[in-house]
Protein backbone atom coordinates (compact mmCIF):
# COMPACT_ATOMS: atom_id res chain seq x y z
CA UNK A 1 0.00 0.00 0.00
CA UNK A 2 1.06 3.54 -0.91
CA UNK A 3 1.23 6.45 1.70
CA UNK A 4 -1.89 8.36 2.12
CA UNK A 5 -0.43 11.25 0.36
CA UNK A 6 -0.50 10.13 -2.86
CA UNK A 7 -4.23 9.00 -2.49
CA UNK A 8 -7.08 11.72 -3.80
CA UNK A 9 -10.30 11.46 -1.93
CA UNK A 10 -13.56 13.27 -2.78
CA UNK A 11 -16.62 14.18 -0.97
CA UNK A 12 -17.21 9.99 -1.82
CA UNK A 13 -14.50 8.49 -3.50
CA UNK A 14 -10.56 7.63 -2.94
CA UNK A 15 -8.86 7.77 -5.48
CA UNK A 16 -5.19 6.24 -6.82
CA UNK A 17 -4.48 6.84 -10.79
CA UNK A 18 -1.48 5.38 -11.76
CA UNK A 19 -0.47 4.45 -15.92
CA UNK A 20 2.64 3.27 -17.66
CA UNK A 21 2.99 4.68 -21.11
CA UNK A 22 5.32 4.40 -23.68
CA UNK A 23 5.70 6.48 -27.16
CA UNK A 24 8.16 5.96 -30.12
CA UNK A 25 9.90 8.54 -32.79
CA UNK A 26 8.13 8.51 -35.83
CA UNK A 27 10.30 5.21 -37.91
CA UNK A 28 11.85 4.41 -34.81
CA UNK A 29 14.90 6.75 -35.72
CA UNK A 30 17.43 7.30 -33.05
CA UNK A 31 17.40 10.58 -32.59
CA UNK A 32 17.06 11.02 -28.67
CA UNK A 33 20.99 11.68 -28.06
CA UNK A 34 22.75 13.57 -26.20
CA UNK A 35 21.51 17.43 -26.26
CA UNK A 36 17.90 16.35 -27.54
CA UNK A 37 17.44 13.44 -24.99
CA UNK A 38 18.38 15.90 -22.20
CA UNK A 39 16.29 18.28 -23.58
CA UNK A 40 13.13 16.11 -24.40
CA UNK A 41 13.65 15.08 -20.56
CA UNK A 42 13.21 18.83 -19.42
CA UNK A 43 10.10 19.05 -21.20
CA UNK A 44 8.19 16.35 -20.03
CA UNK A 45 9.36 17.34 -16.60
CA UNK A 46 8.01 20.92 -17.50
CA UNK A 47 4.66 19.81 -18.90
CA UNK A 48 3.89 17.14 -15.92
CA UNK A 49 4.76 19.67 -13.49
CA UNK A 50 2.48 22.22 -15.76
CA UNK A 51 -0.44 19.69 -15.50
CA UNK A 52 -0.09 18.53 -11.85
CA UNK A 53 0.97 15.38 -13.03
CA UNK A 54 3.49 13.07 -10.71
CA UNK A 55 6.20 11.21 -12.53
CA UNK A 56 7.41 7.98 -10.59
CA UNK A 57 9.79 6.61 -12.92
CA UNK A 58 10.68 7.73 -16.61
CA UNK A 59 13.20 7.35 -19.27
CA UNK A 60 14.12 8.78 -22.50
CA UNK A 61 15.94 6.18 -24.71
CA UNK A 62 17.09 6.50 -28.17
CA UNK A 63 13.91 5.32 -30.10
CA UNK A 64 11.43 6.09 -27.02
CA UNK A 65 10.20 6.94 -24.21
CA UNK A 66 9.04 5.64 -20.86
CA UNK A 67 6.80 7.03 -18.22
CA UNK A 68 4.74 5.77 -15.10
CA UNK A 69 2.97 8.63 -13.75
CA UNK A 70 -0.05 9.24 -11.11
CA UNK A 71 -2.70 11.42 -12.10
CA UNK A 72 -5.92 13.17 -11.05
CA UNK A 73 -9.13 11.36 -11.72
CA UNK A 74 -10.24 14.76 -13.28
CA UNK A 75 -7.46 14.44 -15.88
CA UNK A 76 -8.07 12.26 -19.19
CA UNK A 77 -5.04 10.45 -20.08
CA UNK A 78 -5.31 10.62 -23.95
CA UNK A 79 -5.15 14.43 -23.25
CA UNK A 80 -2.34 14.31 -21.38
CA UNK A 81 -0.36 12.12 -23.79
CA UNK A 82 -1.65 14.19 -26.79
CA UNK A 83 -0.49 17.33 -24.81
CA UNK A 84 3.33 15.80 -23.92
CA UNK A 85 4.30 14.50 -27.16
CA UNK A 86 2.28 17.36 -29.47
CA UNK A 87 4.66 20.24 -27.35
CA UNK A 88 8.03 18.14 -27.18
CA UNK A 89 7.95 17.66 -30.56
CA UNK A 90 7.12 21.84 -31.17
CA UNK A 91 9.79 22.55 -28.90
CA UNK A 92 12.33 20.16 -30.09
CA UNK A 93 12.04 20.60 -33.99
CA UNK A 94 12.00 24.65 -33.07
CA UNK A 95 15.07 24.01 -31.02
CA UNK A 96 17.13 21.27 -33.01
CA UNK A 97 17.03 21.89 -36.84
CA UNK A 98 18.28 18.83 -37.61
CA UNK A 99 15.45 16.81 -36.66
CA UNK A 100 13.03 19.22 -39.14
CA UNK A 101 14.92 17.86 -41.74
CA UNK A 102 14.40 14.16 -40.67
CA UNK A 103 10.60 14.52 -39.98
CA UNK A 104 9.40 16.70 -42.61
CA UNK A 105 5.94 17.31 -41.78
CA UNK A 106 6.16 18.19 -38.29
CA UNK A 107 5.37 14.87 -36.86
CA UNK A 108 8.24 13.52 -34.52
CA UNK A 109 6.31 10.52 -32.93
CA UNK A 110 4.54 8.49 -33.68
CA UNK A 111 0.88 7.90 -34.18
CA UNK A 112 -0.75 5.46 -30.99
CA UNK A 113 -4.09 4.19 -29.64
CA UNK A 114 -4.73 5.38 -26.31
CA UNK A 115 -8.00 3.82 -24.53
CA UNK A 116 -9.42 3.26 -28.15
CA UNK A 117 -8.40 7.04 -28.91
CA UNK A 118 -6.29 7.90 -32.04
CA UNK A 119 -4.00 10.10 -30.78
CA UNK A 120 -1.42 12.20 -32.61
Amino acid sequence: MRCSENIEKGSHTVSHLSCHIVWVTKYRYSVLKGDVQLRCRELLMQICGAEEVEIQKGVVSKDHVHMHIEHSPKQNISYLIKMLKECSSRKLQQEFPKLQQRYWGRHFWARDMVNGVLVI
